[in-house]
């Protein structure tokens, strides 16, 4: 089973579900921090790195001896990473997605492929959970083929956790896609409310099954709840506002053994999981 865990905002407890769901699913399993940007899983699941691999993406590189300006490079890019206005193709990397198309359309064969780095996946074991982060380099801007190095370390014959990025840009849809269920983090605010919809709606557009977590129950008022009965969304997992849980997560604790009356809540919450993951879903 591959598990996706996703929210509409950042700050809703998508890492927090996380970590807690992994240790108490008690089996071996993947947990994979996708939010390349700002990982932070290994700040709750302690353990050496055991790996680490640079990570990089083809840019073209243009030889201006052969280039002749005609301009089917550009024409060709939908990212405009690669221009030329009656001079010598210019290339702006930080806007190339790597497909390679300008040096398959350019006649004079004068551009050439060459691997620009955007940062690292790194493995490490904390017990029974194996981590896989992905650390974009500071100052890159595409997190996508970061996220898919990520995904491709994947081991398809152990249970995955996958903690996506906020919100539901690119970054969000490269990480959920062919996950066999989507977990949605949400809290009862209006904020929350307002950015659970934009996720609703993008797993219904990608046809992913998918069910709500709210955290920080007590903290707000019941709009979130108003809202998934009326689009038949089931909550699986309801989590209170309670400071301890605050205080746990700023001391990097998992919740499950910091409290232990919690784990009976994750423990159900993975049950659940599992048999969603095997043909039920919102």
């Amino acid at each position: 089973m591959i598990l996706a865990i996703a929210s509409g905002k950042g700050g809703t407890g998508k890492t927090t579900l996380a970590v807690n769901l992994a240790h108490a699913f008690g089996r071996p399993l993947q947990l994979l921090d996708c939010d390349v940007e700002e990982p932070n899983g290994q700040l709750f699941l302690p353990g050496d790195a055991l790996v680490e691999e640079i990570v990089t993406i083809p840019v073209p590189q243009v030889d201006e001896s052969l280039c002749d300006s005609c301009g089917e490079c550009g024409r060709f890019c939908a990212y405009h990473a690669i221009v030329s206005f009656g001079a010598k193709a210019l290339v702006f990397a930080e806007m190339c997605h790597g497909c390679g198309g300008c040096a398959k359309v350019c006649p004079q064969k004068a551009i050439r492929e060459i691997p620009k780095r955007i940062g690292v996946v790194e493995k490490r074991k904390s017990g029974d959970i194996v981590l896989l982060t992905g650390r974009l380099d500071v100052g890159q801007a595409m997190a996508p083929p970061l996220i898919r190095a990520v995904k491709e370390c994947l081991n398809q014959n152990m249970p995955a956790i996958l903690d996506a990025p906020p919100g539901t840009s690119c970054p969000v849809i490269v990480t959920i896609r062919g996950a066999d269920f989507v977990l949605l983090v949400t809290e009862p605010t209006p904020f929350g409310l307002h950015d659970l919809k934009l996720a609703v709606d993008m797993v219904r557009e990608l046809r992913i099954p998918f069910g709500v977590v709210v955290n920080r129950v007590g903290s707000g008022d019941d709009r979130v709840h108003v809202y998934c009965r009326r689009e038949n969304v089931p909550i699986l997992a309801e989590i209170p506002d309670d400071r301890r849980i605050a205080e746990a997560y700023s001391r990097g604790n998992l919740i499950v053994e910091a409290l232990p009356e919690y784990r009976d809540l994750f423990a159900d919450l993975a049950k659940k999981l599992l048999k969603a993951g095997n043909g039920g879903g919102g």
